[in-house]
């Protein structure tokens, strides 16, 4: 019986067994943690690269093919440390059409993607009508950024947990003219 009680009182193996214990889930938690901030990074690029690129273009009276170029170059730079061969990137210009709810694409150029067809007509969300006033004669600069997020890894723990990827990121911009009603181009780079 002394035997036994010296035995429970032993607790020199007792850290490296909470040790083994402890160490997967703080692992677990680091690389989650790790890649839940990388993947916000992505998304708050996303959302700046839309912001930006509309602005860009908003400022300028006319927009060559130079200027398109020169945005698409900025954007990707902005883009760094991802990747930009996941990035897909569409500045159009819509115009107004006379209709509450939507306008007309005069030109667009794309990035990674296909640029939306001239002349097609484009329907504004819910949340950004009125963007155009109906009637006007105006138009607005519209940046859509698509971004798709690969995990570097992925987390699968078979019927608790799977981590895979791809996500994808998308957010739509719009701006205003500032030094005209509408801003033509030539071409698209």
């Amino acid at each position: 019986m002394r035997r036994l009680l010296q035995f429970l009182k032993q607790r020199d193996g007792a850290i490296a067994v909470e040790f083994a214990f402890v160490a997967p889930i703080m692992l677990g938690l680091f690389f989650g943690l790790n890649e839940l901030a990388l993947g916000l990074g992505a998304k708050a690029n996303v959302m700046n690269l839309s912001a930006v690129g509309a602005d860009l273009v908003s400022q300028e009276k006319t927009a060559t093919t130079a200027d398109m170029s020169n945005v698409f170059s900025a954007m990707s730079a902005m883009l760094y440390p991802y990747s930009t061969t996941n990035a897909q990137i569409v500045i159009s210009s819509v115009v107004d059409n006379n209709t509450a709810t939507g306008g007309k694409v005069a030109w667009s150029c794309a990035q990674g993607t296909s640029a939306r067809a001239a002349n097609s007509v484009y329907t504004f969300p819910t949340s950004a009508q009125g963007v155009i006033v109906q009637g006007g004669g105006g138009s607005v600069i519209m940046a859509e950024v698509t971004y798709i997020y690969n995990l570097p890894f992925t987390v699968t723990l078979p019927g608790i947990i799977n981590i895979a990827g791809p996500y994808t990121m998308t957010n739509t911009f719009y701006a205003k003219p500032r030094r005209s009603n509408t801003i033509p181009l030539n071409a698209c780079p």
